[in-house]
């Protein structure tokens, strides 16, 4: 068995939560209200950058130009079409610019967004990876998921949010990390390995849960 055979084993309840989700099904299905997706939209904004932070210290610390190179594209994603993406949703949802341009991250939020950035910095590139394997790979199969079912919501944002998770767009960059993580002699970091999986599938999870309640702010705000 390989590491992602054994991690995704090992961590498969977790997996199929994300993956099942109710915000998910709720999406798929055109019934998700449109408050709960602002919501989560909003944070999704804010978090991207945490994100972006951490894939650009995966190129800086590539072990080729190729690996660079497949990060570089999947950056550029979420710089250009996927910002333009939250941009026009924005409008959709009736988030103003200086909604969504002063959004501050929620406790969850800051705490999923923290330790992307600690993993940027102080992790090398297999444990980079690791984290990226989890938030796109969880989004692929959701996505995929929700395409093979031929799920096709009546808001156009919602049709467009699961069209970018797809395997048009995301399988083979989540297959490319999957066989560099299954090719790497992971044995003297394999409990480090494990803990960045499982913490990052946790705090997907969390992300979802976020969306369905309205406790998630400090407590003196």
């Amino acid at each position: 068995m390989t590491v992602t055979q054994e991690l995704r084993e090992r961590y498969s309840g977790l997996w199929e939560q994300m993956v099942y989700h109710p915000f998910v099904v709720e999406m798929g299905e055109g019934t998700l209200p449109a408050g709960k997706f602002k919501r989560y939209f909003l944070q999704d904004y804010v978090f991207v950058a945490d994100l972006v932070s951490m894939t650009a210290n995966a190129i800086a610390k590539a072990p080729s130009f190729d690996a660079a190179s497949r990060l570089h594209s999947f950056l550029s994603g979420i710089l250009d079409p996927e910002n333009d993406l939250f941009l026009r949703a924005f409008e959709v949802l009736g988030a103003s610019e200086e909604e969504y341009s002063s959004a501050s991250a929620s406790p969850t939020t800051r705490a999923f967004g923290d330790f992307l950035v600690r993993t940027g910095l102080e992790g090398n590139f297999d444990d980079i990876i690791t984290v990226l394997y989890v938030t796109e790979g969880t989004y692929l199969d959701w996505g995929t998921r929700l395409i093979s079912e031929a799920k096709k919501p009546a808001n156009p944002i919602y049709q467009e949010w699961i069209g970018i998770h797809g395997p048009a767009v995301l399988r083979s960059l989540v297959e490319w990390m999957g066989e560099h993580l299954d090719s790497t002699d992971l044995s003297a970091r394999r409990a480090k390995i494990d803990e960045l999986f499982h913490t990052a599938l946790r705090y997907e999870c969390m992300f979802w849960d976020a969306a369905y309640t309205d406790l998630q702010a400090w407590p003196d705000e």
